[in-house]
């Protein structure tokens, strides 16, 4: 559990977080989410005191981040930042292996966590003998998480780590990040100014605007009664709908046993994804198959539409 007790960081005479109040349970996949000068990288960076706060309290897992040793509190946390900062004349394992090395983890524990972590991320065994420039932005974003998760952290911080990243490289490595989370079920905060981002990964979201807390709550919250004008702006007036259906999967709306005609849908895809599919054919409905590819019945237009 991460807690902001009544927690400010003033800048000369300007408040980048302002009496900020905030709990994000064991296990949660947090969001903090606003336009530029918000906060919320400031808020991200004083939990690891990258950057100390001027007042209030932090706590991880009840203790004060001030009373725990700075590198002790670094080495508990993850850190992944959008522009990666793997070390170039490192190889892709070593970069992996950083932390756990710190830690004097024995060599044959720190190989099969690689080597895990390189599975676990989708990635080329043959990439840990590769260096940074012989791989893409995102093979290298994924060696930045893989080197963030090494040591087993209670907690992973993400600053923006998919803002620089081309939209297709972006959606796969938003996929995978949920996927991880559900895999291991680590506490997440995640930066973003991205709303369908967060919407798509978040079990919570905390929105800020110059420095304080607007509204938090889980995507249905923050969609179905956005607490004022500057939330239902940011979040969009004009496609409501269509995020609301991006927050739930075709599983949760499939006709078990059914059949139809055509490829199918992934039932972990966002029922969004699949109104667009059954659009784009001009089909009534579609077949919906698990993740191992055994089908699981049909998902209907019309349940998009009238639900």
């Amino acid at each position: 559990m991460i807690e902001f007790d009544h927690v400010s960081k003033i800048f000369d005479s300007y408040a980048a977080v302002e009496d900020l109040t905030l709990t994000i349970p064991k296990g949660a996949f947090c969001a903090l989410i606003g336009s530029s000068g918000s906060g919320k990288s400031t808020s991200l960076k004083m939990i690891n005191r990258l950057i100390p706060h001027t007042s209030g309290t932090i706590r991880v897992n009840g203790e004060d981040v001030t009373q725990i040793p700075v590198e002790t509190l670094r080495r508990r946390m993850g850190y992944a930042i959008q522009s990666i900062g793997l070390f170039p004349h490192w190889t892709v394992a070593r970069n992996i292996a950083a932390v756990p090395a710190l830690l004097g983890w024995p060599k044959q524990k720190v190989d099969d966590r690689v080597r895990a972590l390189l599975d676990l991320l989708q990635l080329d065994p043959r990439f840990a003998e590769k260096y940074p420039h012989q791989l893409s932005g995102g093979q290298q974003q994924r060696v930045g998480v893989a080197r963030a998760l090494a040591a087993d952290p209670e907690v992973l911080l993400m600053d923006e780590p998919f803002g620089a990243l081309d939209p297709i490289t972006r959606d796969t490595l938003q996929a995978e990040m949920a996927r991880i989370h559900r895999e291991t079920g680590k506490t997440i905060v995640f930066v973003t100014h991205d709303m369908d981002e967060a919407l798509r990964l978040a079990s919570q979201i905390a929105i800020l605007d110059h420095g304080r807390l607007i509204q938090l709550g889980t995507p249905r919250e923050i969609l179905s009664a956005p607490a004022n004008d500057f939330v239902r702006d940011f979040i969009g007036r004009d496609d409501l709908g269509l995020k609301l259906l991006s927050i739930e999967t075709v599983a949760q709306r499939v006709h078990p046993g059914e059949t139809a005609e055509g490829a199918p849908i992934a039932a972990e895809a966002s029922l969004r994804t699949a109104l667009s599919i059954l659009v784009a054919r001009g089909a009534e409905r579609a077949p919906v198959t698990a993740a191992d590819g055994q089908p699981l019945g049909a998902l209907h237009l019309d349940d998009l539409v009238r639900k």
